[in-house]
């Protein structure tokens, strides 16, 4: 069972290198194209960055987490379901996507913070 938990934690690890290599070969747009690029985010097909919908997207994947992890409770506590384990790694799931969630607004806010500090 420790391999198996050792095999995922370096796919997953091999997984954010690539994310990380992957971001750091595109091109980032100046600063000032955001607020443009906000405004065309909703459009069909567009690949512009909108950090407002990536917030909005990780919200609504971590309350989709957090259904899917208490039907599965549930549905153990009601006798529909006898995968107790899946249950427990599903809650456990949405429990660490929702602190994930959490750290990423505490930085931003933090960001936030120091940026209205800055001198004019």
């Amino acid at each position: 069972m420790a391999n198996e938990f050792a095999s995922l934690i370096q796919a997953d690890l091999a997984s954010l290198t690539n994310a990380a290599a992957d971001l750091s070969s595109s091109a980032i747009a100046p600063a000032a194209q955001f607020g443009a690029l906000a405004g065309q985010a909703g459009h069909a097909g567009n690949a512009s960055f909108s950090f407002a919908q990536s917030m909005r997207d990780a919200v609504t994947r971590v309350n989709n987490d957090d259904a899917m992890a208490a039907q599965k409770m549930a549905d153990v506590d009601a006798g529909r379901s006898d995968d107790l384990v899946g249950a427990m790694l599903s809650s456990q799931e949405a429990s660490l996507s929702f602190s994930m969630l959490m750290q990423v607004r505490n930085k931003v806010m933090g960001a936030v913070d120091e940026l209205i500090k800055l001198p004019l």
